[in-house]
């Protein structure tokens, strides 16, 4: 196990190396997942695995994947997706051309389930898809489409759920254990890897999502990160987060109202 003091020394010593700063990232959640990787790897001194992240590019890519949460499904929350589909696209219909923007997309369950909703609202051909994540591996798999076959049957009651009433299997195409997405969905998406730490706002956006990112950086970081998005939002744009992820006491607070129950705001100044 590491001492924090030893995870302290890490954190500066890697963005001194590579730029990637996790200084602000929920202690408790860092050091989980960096002891994971150090019992998992089999290490059993700090200096060495230090010097084997510092050493070796590779192996502090496997480190990214690893301290990076990757947790995700298609329609996830449907009720979420509910609101999105019966109350948000709808006035985003008025638009002539409408920029989303999935921050922390992970391997874009979510951006595949945002393109179902706005080809079922005539939207798509009319919108673009920003993805972006930390870590490179996950866009790539992002960029693919294809999913796990065995996970459709959720990813489909999810759908229904959230209020879809066509046949699922109507936007993949199945082979040898997968599901393959259509590429008339991934026409309308740009996969870019971002850094929420260190990198600025690249666009004004219609809606951005960020759903259970903040939840793993401190204080001080999800504030950055708040400003980051009202930064990027258009007026009367609007900003979905996680269940457990809120505005609240921000400094962006005021100029936000929150739509319903769900973790929704629309930027109103």
């Amino acid at each position: 196990m590491i001492e924090a003091a030893a995870l302290e020394l890490l954190i500066n010593d890697i963005f001194d190396a590579y730029g990637y700063d996790f200084s602000g990232y929920s202690r408790a959640s860092l050091k989980r997942r960096v002891d994971r990787l150090y019992q998992l790897d089999g290490f059993t001194h700090f200096t060495e695995f230090r010097m084997q992240i510092l050493a070796d590019a590779d192996y502090f890519k496997r480190m990214v994947e690893e301290i990076t949460v990757n947790v995700t499904e298609m329609f996830r929350d449907p009720q979420f997706y509910s609101v999105l589909r019966n109350e948000i696209l709808p006035q985003l219909a008025t638009k002539p051309f409408i920029r989303f923007w999935h921050a922390g997309c992970s391997t874009g369950e979510e951006v595949f389930s945002m393109a179902i909703l706005l080809k079922e609202a005539n939207l798509l051909h009319k919108s673009l898809l920003y993805a972006t994540d930390l870590n490179p591996v996950v866009l790539e798999t992002a960029k693919k489409g294809v999913f796990p076959l065995r996970v459709m049957k959720q990813y489909a009651e999810n759908y229904r759920d959230s209020g879809g009433d066509k046949d699922f299997s109507h936007y993949y195409t199945a082979n040898y254990g997968f599901a393959k997405f259509g590429d008339d969905l991934l026409s309308k998406m740009v996969f870019s890897q971002h850094n929420l730490v260190s990198d600025r706002s690249f666009n004004e956006f219609d809606l951005i999502l960020c759903r259970n990112v903040l939840i793993y950086f401190d204080k001080d970081l999800q504030e950055h990160a708040l400003e980051l998005f009202d930064d990027s939002l258009a007026k009367l744009g609007y900003l979905a987060l996680g269940t457990k992820e809120t505005i609240k006491f921000s400094s962006i607070q005021h100029r936000f109202k929150q739509l319903n129950k769900e973790k929704i705001w629309k930027k109103m100044a």
